[in-house]
């Protein structure tokens, strides 16, 4: 299975720098970069040796459930990017994070946790991009964002380190769930999630535009696209190879990649990728504005990266082949970018465009490479990042003036902005620094290096560029890169964009003033603001169920019962009442359950008199045993004799624990449970209500065959002499490890609670 061998290598990349800094501490970013770039061999060895192929491991068959993979143009084109921009980052993280950790105070073991958790990220987007399915679309999403969360919030003592990590969480996490829901209407629709299926079945029968929204919105919420955007510059709270990495290469290119995954889906949806296109270029515009005028370097970055793939976004809406190339050719640049500000911040101490300037002569090397990154970020030619912009305006210009106006504007505040953060870091008077631990500078080297070598060699992206475009439309690419000095749109758009991006920072004193005022006001009434305002809302709502639940323990089982009784109420309500409720006929052989069932109601009557609590639990037991009575007259002898078990068990339990209660405390709750309060009452009579109607509707519906006899033989043919085992461990074997997990997990927070408070003073 040689498919499986770069995922494999990826995945074992965190074990193993886990294992090798156990012993050593700073051999995790060794071990985690040689893993990253081995799996990087494996798959570049695939990609040029082997066709495009796919793989399918049966999972549930009998649910039509495979894991399946495939390596094509487009995998292999986001894969490749994130093991090479992992490794370096990896490796860069090896000089940034003990530096990092002596500031924050902690130990420096805690550096094998973080590159854990970096190459465990990769591990995850490469699985992004190699599933084939749906479903392990999604599960691969929620790893991306659980992982994400894990690594925003690795400064935990840090408030706004914490309240970056639950930002995203919450905005990320929440799309996903959205993107499910659109993944689960796909399967539905065409009754499976295998992708090459329903691409298949959507040919014939076009997928249904809430389920396509649905799957943008996912998009929309992992790419840091308007409305969710906001996230994305908060999480600059995290350390910097976090930022570099998952703002490249990894989290923010996943949602562009989902929608270049899916395009089939999209391409015949006319107003949803209408929507995708407006969306885009509002993000665009909004980016680059912003950008221009944050003072953090790592925010101009961010606000550059929500800009930078709003350009992407505009691509896919509009089916350019050359919109995974836009996100590649981006990815590097932006990488070298983040990483230079981290080297700077950390030999400075400076975070600020208007506390740093004038290091080109303490930093030529740092100041070069980053000169290469963001002239590769503006598009200029000889850089990779050239022919990103070209690809841009060549979809563009197909679709009329106002577009292209559009993006010539888009193209000229990158300009601007790139040279604005590059000059604020570089420029200007000069100003003496340390010199930089050569580990943080050699990334960014290779990084620009292969950034030139892409805008040299252009036609080494032709073929990737290529493959990944067929991948992404299901047809073949004609997409052409070279360097073409004529009057073509593409040439005027750029040399249009490069006059206005030097004349937009020639004069930026002139207008920054006025933007920045504009943009905070604006901020005021922004997406930002109606999440803080939503999650002020929630916590007050919170607080008083909060204050209602817990007044005591009757209104804690009502705010269990009542919510129950009224969704039951609401499925009966909903559900069409035709022989919904059928009366049955009872004969003289059933009056033996008659008997039995009428000695269970009336014990369970008399509990509601009942005056001591030694004789309630007595009552109560009598409940049980006739309900086991019913079972054994209904020919269930096992499970007539483990209802007895259980109820001499707990009636023994009961009266123990009532022993040793305070006599106050059940005399007081005695008089509570007689002077029953008016929402008790309706409490009670919606759970009643509620639990009888559902009993009897479906006791009105049983069908032997169906159910039973169908379980037998399921059980047959699953080798199992006991159909119990059988249902428990086979037929809802997730369910029961579910249960375990759950159990197991409340035992551990009550053995910590219990050790911490042991430790107590």
């Amino acid at each position: 299975m040689p498919l499986l061998l770069p995922i494999l290598l990826a995945l074992a990349c965190a074990p193993l720098a886990y294992v090798a800094g156990r012993w050593r501490p700073g051999a995790a970013a060794w071990m985690g970069a040689l893993g990253a770039l081995a799996a990087m061999g494996a798959l570049v060895h695939e990609w040029t040796t082997q066709a495009p192929t796919r793989l399918v491991l049966p999972w549930a068959p009998s649910w039509g459930l495979s894991l399946e993979f495939t390596r094509d143009g487009l995998s292999g084109l986001y894969a490749a990017m994130a093991l090479g921009i992992g490794a370096l980052v990896v490796l860069y993280s090896r000089a940034y994070m003990p530096h990092h950790l002596h500031e924050e105070g902690r130990p420096a073991r805690d550096e094998v946790r973080f590159q854990g958790l970096l190459l465990a990220f990769m591990a995850a987007m490469v699985l992004l991009v190699t599933v084939d399915d749906l479903l392990l679309l999604f599960v691969a999403l929620d790893l991306t964002t659980i992982i994400s969360y894990l690594l925003i919030g690795f400064d935990r003592e840090d408030p706004e380190s914490r309240a970056a990590a639950l930002l995203s969480l919450v905005l990320t996490g929440a799309t996903s769930v959205v993107f499910f829901a659109g993944a689960m209407t796909l399967g539905l629709q065409y009754g499976t999630f295998s992708l090459p299926l329903v691409f298949e079945r959507a040919a014939q029968n076009p997928a249904s535009t809430g389920a396509l929204v649905c799957l943008a919105v996912g998009a929309l919420g992992k790419s840091a696209q308007v409305p969710f955007h906001f996230w994305l510059p908060r999480a600059m709270a995290a350390p910097t190879p976090v930022s570099s990495y998952l703002h490249s290469a990894a989290m923010v290119a996943a949602g562009v990649f989902l929608l270049q995954r899916l395009y089939p889906l999209f391409a015949p949806a006319t107003d949803v990728r209408h929507g995708l296109l407006a969306i885009g270029f509002l993000s665009l515009g909004m980016g680059s504005l912003m950008a221009l005028v944050a003072d953090p370097f790592k925010r101009v970055l961010a606000y550059s990266t929500i800009a930078q793939y709003g350009y992407a976004l505009v691509l896919v809406a509009l089916g350019s082949e050359g919109a995974p190339l836009y996100v590649a050719a981006h990815a590097p640049c932006k990488a070298a970018l983040f990483l230079t500000a981290g080297a700077i911040t950390q030999v400075t101490g400076k975070k600020n465009l208007s506390e740093v300037g004038g290091l080109r002569h303490s930093l030529p090397v740092l100041a070069g490479a980053s000169a290469v990154a963001a002239a590769g970020l503006a598009a200029l030619p000889l850089t990779v990042g050239f022919f990103k912009d070209e690809v841009f305006f060549h979809a563009l210009a197909k679709e009329g003036p106002a577009f292209m106006a559009a993006g010539l504007v888009g193209a000229g505040m990158t300009l601007a902005y790139t040279l604005r953060l590059w000059w604020g870091l570089f420029g200007g008077p000069r100003q003496d620094a340390p010199a930089a631990p050569p580990l943080l500078v050699a990334p960014v080297v290779v990084l620009a290096a292969a950034i030139l070598l892409g805008g040299v060699l252009p036609s080494l992206l032709v073929a990737p560029s290529r493959a990944s475009a067929e991948a992404m439309r299901g047809e073949p690419s004609t997409l052409e890169l070279a360097y073409h000095l004529d009057a073509r749109a593409e040439n005027l758009l750029a040399v249009g964009a490069w006059v206005l991006g030097a004349a937009l920072f020639a004069t930026r004193r002139a207008w920054t003033p006025a933007l920045s005022r504009v943009l905070e006001g604006a901020s005021r009434v922004g997406a930002e603001r109606g999440y803080r305002l939503l999650l002020h809302q929630l916590d007050r709502l919170s607080t008083w169920l909060h204050e209602k639940e817990v007044r005591d323990l009757r209104d804690r089982v009502a705010s269990v019962l009542v919510p129950a009784g009224l969704l039951g109420l609401a499925v009966l309500g909903v559900t069409p009442l035709r022989d919904r409720f059928k009366v049955g006929s009872v004969g003289w052989a059933d009056i033996t359950l008659v008997m039995a069932l009428a000695f269970a109601s009336a014990a369970a009557l008399a509990t509601l008199r009942a005056k001591g609590h030694l004789r309630l639990v007595l009552l109560i037991s009598c409940v049980g045993f006739s309900l086991a009575m019913v079972f054994a007259f209904a020919a269930a002898p096992d499970v007539a004799l483990t209802s007895v078990l259980v109820e001499t068990t707990f009636t023994l339990l009961f009266a123990g624990l009532l022993a040793l209660l305070p006599r106050g405390r059940l005399a007081r709750a005695q008089h509570e449970a007689q002077n029953p309060r008016g929402r008790d009452r309706l409490a009670a009579g919606v759970a009643g209500a509620s639990a009888f109607l559902l009993s009897w509707s479906a006791l009105s519906h049983l069908h032997a065959d169906r159910v039973g006899a169908r379980t037998v033989q399921l059980a047959e043919a699953a080798h199992s002499p006991n159909v119990v085992a059988a249902v428990l461990t086979d037929f809802r074997g997730l369910d029961t490890v579910g249960e375990m997990t759950v159990v197991v997990a409340a035992l551990l927070g009550v053995t910590s609670l219990l050790t911490l408070k042991g430790k107590r003073p």
